[in-house]
């Protein structure tokens, strides 16, 4: 008996007793756990970097920049447009260029006039509004001298022959897309008004050899071509999928003749061989590849937060200044190049212009100096939002209001 229930005791056992591993081997936690949306790793990026850049600014600037952005419309001056401006102007839209010029045509009055130069709105000394340039003082010799040389740049700003309307800040409403005239081409299209700021900084002459290095999608290729001022226009871009897209808009707005090989060249190569080309150029225009703020931040798709993109985006500093180097290479002695990127980031935008100027000179013997655009702010004050902290160039901040941007812009001009 006592045996028989020894060897009961020790059989195997079997049934609900007995427990089964369900997995031969341990989780993996990198594939198994949810994967955060690239949108939101670049909003912890922006958070955390852009909170300390800009301060008690950085909530309005996030909310605009998760907000829908603003645009406006380029008319297309190589088409009959005649009806597309009345139907914009019914709309209340302005041309905010032409509004710039009104205002810098009474400056030149007033100036001649003898007088002290005041914002004709509010009589303030200052071109900025007081609370976006509360560290500048309005009275002294010093604040009066420094603003009257800000009026003069204003008052003498070579105004390009573009057509550009926007809606009023605080005005949310949309333009209709662009229609095709009777010669099939476009009527207007459709982008960041902060985008011709670049363009404009530029100040295109009759007759200049132009080259816009980082050309696609084509935005500020087709507002050089509407200037009617490039004696002749390389547009240049890395990606054939992109100069093929750069291919279709110039094709939509702009006649055959004037795409003829003497005055326009589509090119896809890497922009920073264009170092060779030395002292080719009377302007150059660097719009360089960047985290695209805005895009990062609403976008999924091609976001350059993505996990297996991090390598380049650590890289993209390095790749932007060697872009500008090739640019201010390939510009003549007393040329203009003008950089610009849709990013707040500092080390994207003044750290990148201030290396460059610091390698050229000691690398390449090459001297380079930083322009003045400080009068861009009293210029298009009525369009945009700008940041007055920048050490160089000029930065348009997104606000619900004037929902454009971001875009840095700064220009430095070869001197040897």
């Amino acid at each position: 008996m006592a045996l028989a229930l020894l060897l009961w005791l020790r059989r195997p056992r079997v049934g609900p007793l007995r427990t089964f591993r369900r997995f031969l081997y341990k989780k993996k936690w990198a594939t198994t756990l949810p994967r955060i949306p690239c949108t939101k790793l670049a909003l912890r990026n922006f958070d955390m970097n852009y909170s300390l850049q800009f301060g008690d600014r950085w909530p309005s600037i996030r909310i605009g920049l998760l907000s829908e952005q603003k645009y406006c419309a380029l008319i297309n001056n190589f088409a009959q447009t005649e009806k597309v401006i009345q139907e914009l102007e019914l709309l209340n839209a302005k041309d905010f260029i032409y509004e710039s010029r009104q205002r810098s045509l009474a400056l030149e009055l007033v100036i001649a006039a003898g007088s002290s130069p005041k914002d004709e709105r509010s009589g303030c000394l200052d071109v900025q509004d007081e609370e976006l340039r509360p560290d500048v003082p309005i009275d002294g010799d010093g604040a009066r001298a420094e603003h009257t040389q800000t009026v003069l740049l204003q008052s003498s700003f070579n105004y390009p022959r573009i057509k550009c309307y926007t809606f009023s800040k605080g005005d949310i409403s949309r333009f209709s897309p662009a229609r095709l005239d009777s010669m099939g081409r476009l009527s207007h299209y459709l982008m960041d008004a902060a985008s011709l700021l670049p363009v404009l900084a530029l100040d295109v002459q009759p007759g200049d050899e132009v080259l816009d290095l980082c050309a696609a999608p084509g935005g500020k290729t087709l507002a050089l071509l509407q200037m009617e001022r490039c004696r002749h226009l390389t547009a240049n871009d890395l990606s054939t999928s992109r100069t093929g897209r750069l291919h279709r808009v110039i094709q939509s707005y702009v006649p055959r003749e004037l795409c003829a090989p003497g005055s326009l060249r589509i090119t896809c190569c890497d922009g920073r061989d264009w170092a060779e080309e030395e002292s080719t150029y009377d302007k150059v225009l660097v719009d360089v590849p960047c985290t695209t703020d805005r895009h990062s931040l609403l976008e999924e798709e091609n976001n350059i937060f993505h996990k297996m993109r991090t390598k380049e985006r650590q890289s993209l500093p390095m790749l932007q200044l060697e872009l500008l180097i090739a640019g201010l290479l390939a510009a003549k002695p007393t040329g203009d190049v003008v950089y610009s990127t849709c990013s707040l980031s500092q080390l994207q935008n003044e750290y990148v212009v201030e290396r460059a100027v610091e390698v050229l000179a000691v690398e390449y013997g090459v001297n380079v100096r930083i322009e003045d655009l400080s009068f861009f702010r009293g210029l298009f004050q009525d369009t945009f939002y700008f940041f007055d902290g920048c050490r160089v160039g000029e930065l348009v901040l997104p606000h619900l209001t004037a929902n454009f941007g971001p875009m840095y812009f700064c220009k430095l001009r070869r001197i040897t």
